[in-house]
């Protein structure tokens, strides 16, 4: 269950990524998946309008009752002031944990 909220507050997080009127007309430049099965997963994808995502899965602390994938990424995108947005996160049993300079700071 811990594994399908991480999961989730991944895929709420990519999502939430804003789409600009350029993006429709956007290709994919390249795009690069390998899905190692139940014990993790790598993809990476960057499109025409400057997107760009990549993601690494990996299962931590396998056979115990602690087992759980852990997830670790970024993705960059242009906002509409031009300016190159990226965030790192990791999600894992600690919850997801977006990084960036744009971001605000916790303690």
């Amino acid at each position: 269950m811990k594994s399908f909220v991480v999961l989730a507050l991944f895929a709420a997080a990519a999502v939430a990524v804003p789409v600009s009127t350029n993006s429709r007309d956007a290709t994919i430049l390249r795009y690069e998946s390998e899905n190692i099965g139940v014990d993790g997963y790598n993809y990476a994808v960057e499109t025409s309008d400057g997107k760009s995502a990549q993601e690494t899965a990996q299962l931590k602390n396998v056979g115990t009752e602690n087992e759980a994938i852990e997830v670790r990424g970024s993705f960059s995108y242009t906002g509409p002031d031009n300016v190159v947005y990226t965030v790192t996160y990791v999600a894992n049993e600690a919850g997801f944990q977006p990084q960036g300079a744009h971001l605000p700071q916790t303690a």
